[in-house]
């Protein structure tokens, strides 16, 4: 198979834009689709403005992020990723939505073109499945912040060939990341182990083991963890948490993902954590107050 030079991202969210910058940080042409100019509007602004964070830091010199902008093309037709040597999705977990768009990519790519999700949480063959080329489909999961976080979990199926798997491995340390090989099982490494994590301490909560604050500090201090789970749950999303545990409880019938009541609820009032500015804290007021929970 050749090199991968032309790299395609689907979807320019959080995640997408991530995987764009590094991609183009990295020396790749990069295509970046979404649904509206207004969506790649957003995401250009935010990976320029990424960029000069690192330029102000001293981990990029200011001609590496203009050659990086350079590379950065924005699309709203998905057709404009043809001819890319590897496209990698991150748009919304749904199964549904990311298939409509792999079947459509399966016409346009040519047979080398190597497919990539960065799903977090849904199993690799139910999209490789919709395609012609499941030999050529892996996941790429990266994690947020995609420029800061060095971990890529590239996920092998069962019709994953060996030729796609060392590409992929290839181009996630080429991106200046460190890969990790897991089996395509739901959660896959890390989430298979940190979600059962969070959820029980929602349920700590729920149980009044202690307050949020210091159930926060006693695993921070206790395990040595950059912050508490329940900080953590308001980062990554209660919403984004809510939807992952419901896949892997529908995946494994295992009553340690099953979404608590009190996460339920707080998604259903619009308490989704940092960016809808309410989650197990207040973001409205400095520093971040604990939020009433009805408990």
């Amino acid at each position: 198979m050749g090199e991968i030079k032309r790299v395609g991202v689907l979807g320019c969210g959080l995640m997408g834009s991530g995987v764009a910058q590094v991609a183009a940080a990295a020396g790749y042409e990069t295509s970046v689709r979404d649904v509206s100019p207004e969506i790649l509007d957003r995401a250009r602004t935010g990976i320029d403005r990424s960029l000069a964070k690192f330029v102000e830091k001293g981990k990029l010199q200011p001609p590496d992020r203009d050659a990086a902008l350079k590379r950065l093309t924005f699309t709203t037709n998905t057709a404009d990723l043809k001819g890319c040597d590897i496209v990698v999705e991150a748009v919304t977990e749904d199964v549904e939505t990311k298939n409509t768009l792999w079947r459509e990519l399966d016409g346009l790519c040519p047979p080398a073109t190597i497919f990539a999700s960065n799903t977090s949480s849904l199993t690799i063959a139910a999209m490789a499945a919709a395609t012609k080329r499941p030999d050529r489909f892996v996941g790429l999961h990266f994690f947020n912040p995609v420029p800061l976080m060095q971990l890529v979990e590239v996920v092998r199926t069962v019709t994953t060939s060996d030729d796609t798997f060392a590409r992929a491995f290839a181009f996630a340390k080429s991106l200046g990341k460190e890969p990790v090989a897991a089996k395509d099982t739901s959660g896959f490494i890390v989430n298979l182990l940190l979600v059962p994590y969070l959820l029980d301490a929602i349920r700590a909560v729920e149980h009044r083991v202690a307050s949020v604050p210091d159930i926060d500090k006693a695993m921070q201090l206790g395990c040595g963890y950059p912050m508490g789970p329940l900080t953590l749950l308001d980062f990554v999303g209660l919403d984004t948490t809510y939807r992952i545990a419901e896949i892997m409880f529908t995946e494994y019938r295992d009553a340690k993902y099953a979404p608590p009541p009190l996460l339920k609820r707080m998604v259903l009032a619009g308490m989704h954590g940092k960016k809808s500015g309410k989650g197990f804290y207040d973001y409205a007021v400095t520093p971040p107050a604990v939020s009433s929970l009805g408990l």
